[in-house]
């Protein structure tokens, strides 16, 4: 399989092993949609890893296979390009991307869907696809912007030019960066931590920051109003609202 699904520690990795540079061809695509919904469904999985292995994170789209579609063909193909990637993002958990090595094109992307991101120092990312004559399709154009801002989003996007770790760290292109051989720990750590949380309370923040996001403040507002009170009507709340009142803060253990 080009894309697996691992579980360890109510942790799920969705691991990209198409050697050596992870492209992500048409199966590498259609994979990716499948686990991620795989993902969403399962009660065992309650924060997602995104990993490319110990070398590279992903290197971009296959250009090869890419090359050879035509209008048409790409007018079908990209709507089920950006669904993949907006399955991953709509994986209502936790979802921490760990990059290792470039991370280009598709590969940037896919770490863009990805609530936090924790990069290796060797790590390079970026949009290249203007140097060949196009502009990012897997959503490039949208999460890299609300991400960075703007003008951030225009430079990467317009030169295509690649950013080291530590200029991905001062744009807030990822949150942390660690020594290379750190990176999948440091990202499975991260998801364990939250794999032990209020499952509904994180869907529910998760949910409220991306719906806010997309809309204006008062129906992101409104988003966040009706999740806050329905959460009420859970066993989460009234175990970690007990557990405060009765231990001090901190101390629950959620389900």
């Amino acid at each position: 399989m080009t894309v697996t699904l691992e579980v360890r520690d109510n942790v799920g990795t969705i691991r990209l092993d198409r050697p050596p540079m992870n492209a992500l061809d048409v199966a590498v695509q259609d994979r990716l949609r499948e686990l991620a919904e795989e993902a969403t469904r399962r009660e065992d999985v309650r924060a997602v890893i995104l990993y490319g292995g110990e070398k590279v994170f992903a290197a971009g789209a296959d250009i090869k296979e890419m090359q050879a579609m035509g209008h048409t063909a790409m007018i079908v193909r990209s709507k089920a390009l950006q669904d993949s990637f907006t399955a991953v993002a709509r994986i209502p958990k936790p979802v921490v991307a760990a990059v290792t090595g470039y991370a280009l094109g598709g590969g940037c992307e896919l770490a863009l869907c990805a609530d936090f991101r924790i990069a290796a120092d060797n790590a390079k990312l970026g949009q290249p696809e203007i140097l060949l004559g196009l502009i990012p399709g897997a959503g490039g154009t949208q999460r890299l912007a609300r991400l960075i801002g703007p003008s951030r989003a225009k430079d990467l996007i317009f030169t295509g030019r690649m950013v080291k770790a530590e200029e991905a760290l001062t744009l807030g292109l990822v949150d942390r960066v660690v020594p290379a051989a750190e990176v999948y720990e440091q990202a499975h750590a991260w998801a364990a931590q939250l794999a032990k949380g209020p499952a509904l309370a994180l869907r529910a923040a998760k949910e409220s920051v991306d719906a806010g996001l997309e809309t204006d403040i008062d129906t992101g507002l409104t988003v966040e109003r009706n999740w806050f009170a329905g959460l009420f009507a859970t066993e989460d709340r009234e175990r970690g609202m007990r557990s405060f009142v009765e231990e001090g803060p901190g101390k629950a253990k959620f389900l």
